[in-house]
């Protein structure tokens, strides 16, 4: 019998999956350690998945 699992998460498109980098700045600091930046995606906001897109809604016109 097939076991079944979860749905396969929808990866955001934008950061593959990684939603959270840090970005060597190139500085040393006083203590010797590297200066960085924390970035997070903007299109997931940090979490590295999207959600399905609601299907687009048909709008009818009718001729006049």
């Amino acid at each position: 019998m097939a076991q079944h699992g979860p749905a396969p998460s929808r990866i955001c498109p934008d950061c593959d999956g990684f939603p959270t980098v840090a970005i060597d700045t190139g500085t040393l600091l006083d203590d010797g350690t590297r200066a960085t930046l924390l970035v997070t995606c903007r299109r997931c906001r940090g979490t590295g998945s999207t959600r399905t897109a609601a299907p687009a809604s048909v709008v009818l016109r009718g001729h006049a």
